[in-house]
């Protein structure tokens, strides 16, 4: 008897079912490698249109967290899926190595050795840190799969970086955009440095809430308020900040809002009126009249007294005043406040900021003095109360700025700084004009985020009390202070900076004698003595100016880039400092479309926390299920909202996953003997089902392709998991490996399977592979050496389906029916398997009963319908013929199913029941089938 399993064309692939991500996954890291996968995957795409994702530089400090697996995750996306396409899209990673977490940490290890070093020695151990933590995350990142220039990135610390960074700080200086002077800002008391406002985060706070009562002794009070006493009249504040009163200057008011004049016991008090009830009630008074309203614009001049301070505090008008809290008139201190500071420059206020860079009050401040501001404040209410101007107190709880790194509150302070105008040559509005003309923001609101940051942002304070940075290039008067920063003399000293080897080490390094010009003379004191600046940039200024450093520098970028993509804390980060440098010195933005993303969350929504023992590290993941599970993560999760994940989530993924790998195990099977250059068949000679399979497979295709266009990851994913599963799977795999396995490995039924699979697989290959990286190379290592093309990688693949079209929409639509009416013929045989009167499908003989719409088209394809619903025979019937009590369909009209078992034997090849069996058990389709292969064989 013939040993029908040798006449099957039985699936051959070595593509192993188990994926063993965790042990296989470095070895394809070692294999891409060694042949250069990345460069192979751009140097496919030479003549293509260039594509720049510039890369914004994580901070070289720690290992890498979910959040920068995410990033990075997403940028590689990008980069594999623009090559695939065929652009040429480099990637150039960067890191961003200079600034105070880096510099706290140094210092933390040399205060803990009792080491105290020179500025130039805390530099270089800077450096050191940095470089260690750049290569532990490039080795990290490379672990998740990502592509890139891994062994020439850009640093922020690079020679001819902080000489770019240097030589665009000059570029706004010869722009006249650079202004030194002393202003309020955010400064931290325990970084003693000033802070952007992107390096301030808010959290809960509590503060001691006060009321102030600023005797009014002006004569001119009774201009306003005839019944007022000077002798005994009192304007009312409301701070939050005690410690700030010593510097208080004048009290604002709103110069249209109401204010009354009330009388309690002897004194007499202004107040907004609108707030006098509310107030009574906080100040205990029993009795009160109102005597007197006034606008805000009457009491403008009238001087109020400093309630322990030998000074006048005048009022001033402030549109900023508010009834929402306080009192209406508000203690105004134009060294602690940036709206302070505006009505002090208003009014010729002085700017008092009486503390020292550690948060202590100086001498003149007596009974304060060596105090800090939380000590202060305890001091400055018992003072209030002791003169009997402390109307009343309470704890409130409120949300407070804190210090990004060491997570403590910061303070409003007035200091000598750099800043850069951002109203001189118009960069606010140039740049809130970029924003709403010339970029493309993904998600369309983060238009409106950054356009508000800017909108309503001061000057930009650039320069930072500190060590480990681009120094500011400016000599100062050792006399009188003048400030020296020629533009042509700043870019010759840069020009040292790219040739020093520790780039700009050279300020630190150089004696004063070798950068002062000959002759240098102070045009206000004629002094001939100077020094160095010894304050650096912010480092947000260092990283917005990668676009200087590197996309005008480095032959794979160019300027503008096409995308930058961050987390959406960066619109007031470098999306914002890069918008501002870039239009400051260019007068473009740096980037034509700027694309953010979540923040990584826990399973139940929670931010992760080591408090709350709920940080999940990328390590963990890729121990327990491999990068191509955190990959597939990334892809499955609408990345612009916050993104959980937990165990639960990623073993879904997991199991989403096996049936993605199983689909294509399937397809290498089944193509051990396809050879493209021999056996494909042309559109018009394939079978109608592979057509119609082929486009449905095509169209997903450019559905994806338009997917990763729009940066809709989850929408690839998903539309692949599920074209694995549903339509593929479930559907056309299921009903061809009848096909594949019974007809001569030759025949038209075979080819004609074998060629749709064969494009279907390089359509999916051509969309897993920017995602599922490691498993599409994976699948592409196994191909049979005739089905791979000349890249040693899937990344060069390019595929082309122009040859198959896609199916007209009627033949489409005959198809689409078929497809319907199948899955109602396995709805009405399940009841029969589930009751064991039927074992497999192929038991089976189906009946259907249809209404004219349907006769006619399923009649014609009866005698494949069997092969179609895999069982033993279909039948088409008139609706009308139909027995009472068989299965109606509920989801398709005009359908009823009679469901039966097949009469005859089952064939032992095929397995499909037959009453014309040979002598040794085939039917008559593998019978004939037999003869043609043993036939082929004896030529």
């Amino acid at each position: 008897m013939t040993d029908y399993k040798k006449t099957l064309n039985l699936p051959k692939t070595s593509f192993p079912m188990r994926a063993n991500l965790t042990q296989n996954e470095p070895r394809m890291l070692e294999f891409w490698k060694k042949i250069n996968a990345y460069q192979q995957m751009v140097h496919a795409n030479q003549e293509g249109q260039p594509y720049v994702l510039h890369d914004g530089p994580p901070y070289a400090n720690g290992h890498i967290h979910m959040g920068t697996a995410m990033n990075k995750v997403l940028k590689d996306f990008i980069v594999k899926s623009r090559n695939m396409q065929g652009f040429r899209a480099e990637y150039v990673p960067g890191w961003d190595c200079h600034g105070l977490p880096i510099e706290h940490k140094v210092a933390q290890e040399l205060r803990a050795k009792n080491k105290v070093v020179p500025p130039i020695v805390i530099r270089r151990i800077c450096r050191e840190y940095a470089a260690k933590f750049l290569d532990i995350q490039r080795k990290e990142f490379i672990r998740l799969g990502v592509m890139g220039q891994w062994d020439d990135p850009y640093q922020t610390m690079h020679p001819a970086y902080e000489a770019a960074t240097a030589r665009e700080l000059g570029n706004f200086i010869k722009k006249g955009s650079v202004v030194r002077g002393k202003k309020p800002i955010y400064w931290c008391i325990d970084c003693e440095t000033a802070l952007a406002e992107a390096e301030v985060e808010y959290a809960d706070h509590t503060s001691p809430s006060i009321y102030v009562a600023f005797p009014v002794t002006d004569l001119r009070i009774r201009e306003v308020f005839s019944q007022a006493d000077p002798a005994a009249t009192f304007a009312v504040i409301w701070t939050t900040t005690p410690w700030t009163i010593p510097g208080n200057t004048a009290v604002a008011v709103h110069p249209e809002f109401e204010y009354s004049l009330v009388k309690s016991g002897a004194k007499f008090f202004i107040l907004a009126s609108e707030q006098v009830k509310d107030l009574s009630e906080i100040f205990g008074w029993n009795n009160y009249e109102v005597l007197g309203r006034a606008t805000g614009k009457d009491l403008e001049g009238i001087k109020a007294v400093h309630p322990f301070m030998d000074r006048q505090a005048p009022v001033v008008l402030a549109d900023y005043v508010t009834l929402e809290a306080g009192t209406g008139l508000v203690h105004t201190a134009p060294g602690h406040g940036r709206e302070d500071y505006e009505t002090g420059q208003k009014y010729g206020l002085e700017v008092l900021s009486p503390l020292d860079d550690q948060g202590r009050f100086l001498e003149e401040v007596g009974f304060l003095a060596g105090q800090n501001v939380y000590q202060a404040n305890p001091l400055v209410i018992e003072k209030l109360k002791s003169s009997g101007l402390l109307l009343a107190e309470k704890k409130i709880s409120h949300s407070y700025p804190h210090c990004w790194r060491c997570k403590q509150p910061v303070i409003f302070r007035a200091t000598t700084q750099w800043f850069i105008s951002m109203d001189k040559n118009d960069l606010r509005q140039k740049a809130l004009e970029a924003i709403t003309n010339d970029v493309e923001w993904i998600p369309s609101w983060g238009r409106q985020r950054i356009y508000s940051m800017i909108e309503n942002r001061p000057d930009w304070c650039i320069s930072r009390q500190r060590n480990w940075g681009v120094p500011i290039i400016a000599l100062l008067c050792a006399k009188c202070d003048h400030t020296y920063m020629d533009p042509d003399w700043i870019f010759s000293i840069t020009d040292r900076f790219e040739k020093h080897e520790r780039g700009c080490d050279y300020w630190f390094e150089a004696d004063i004698t070798d950068v002062v010009p000959e002759d240098l003379t102070c045009p206000d004191c004629g002094s001939r003595e100077w020094k160095k600046e010894d304050d650096i940039l912010d480092v947000w200024f260092d990283s917005g100016t990668s676009f200087a450093a590197v996309l005008e520098k480095r032959p794979e970028c160019a300027f503008p880039a096409d995308m930058y993509l961050e987390g959406t804390d960066q619109h007031r980060g470098w999306f914002h400092s890069s918008l501002l440098a870039s239009m400051g010195t260019r007068g473009q933005a740096p980037y034509r479309s700027v694309l953010t993303h979540g923040y990584v969350v826990d399973g139940d929504g929670r931010k992760m926390s080591k408090s709350l023992g709920n940080v999940i590290a990328p390590q963990e993941i890729i121990d327990k299920f491999g990068a191509e599970i955190l990959r597939i993560w990334v892809a499955a999760v609408d990345y612009q909202e916050d993104v959980r994940i937990s165990d639960e989530i990623l073993n879904r993924l997991v199991d989403a996953y096996r049936r993605i790998r199983n689909t294509s195990r399937y397809f290498l099977g089944n193509l051990f003997d396809f050879d493209p250059g021999q056996d494909m068949v042309e559109p018009r000679d394939m079978l109608d089902l592979d057509r119609y399979a082929l486009s449905l497979v095509l169209e997903k295709h450019q559905a994806m392709q338009k997917a990763y266009n729009r940066f809709e990851f989850h929408k690839i994913f998903h539309t692949l998991h599920n074209l694995c599963v549903v339509e593929l799977s479930s559907f056309y795999l299921d009903i061809i490996k009848d096909r594949l396995y019974v007809y001569a490995p030759g025949s038209l039924e075979r080819r004609s399977a074998q060629t749709s699979l064969y494009l279907m697989l390089q359509a999916m290959l051509a969309n897993m592979a920017p995602v599922l990286s490691f498993t599409a190379e994976e699948i592409y290592q196994h191909l049979p050496e005739q089905l791979r093309t000349s890249s040693k990688t899937v990344f060069g693949l390019r595929p082309d389906f122009s040859g198959y079209p896609l199916m007209d929409e009627d033949e489409k639509s005959l198809w689409n029916m078929v497809y319907e009416v199948r899955q109602e013929v396995t709805k009405a045989i399940e009841p029969y398997r589930k009751s064991k009167e039927l074992g497999h499908s192929l038991d089976s003989l189906v009946t259907l009963y249809v209404d004219e719409t349907k006769y006619q088209s399923l009649k014609e394809l009866e005698d494949d319908l069997g092969y179609i619903f895999i069982v033993s025979r279909a039948l088409v019937r008139p609706e009308a013929e139909a027995p009472a009590g068989i299965f109606s369909s509920l989801e398709l009209e005009g359908l009823k199913i009679k469901v039966e078992r097949a009469p005859g034997e089952k064939c032992a090849r095929c397995w499909i029941y037959s009453q014309d069996l040979d002598q040794e058990k085939a039917c008559p389709r593998c019978a004939g089938i037999i003869r043609e292969i043993q036939g082929t064989r004896q030529d």
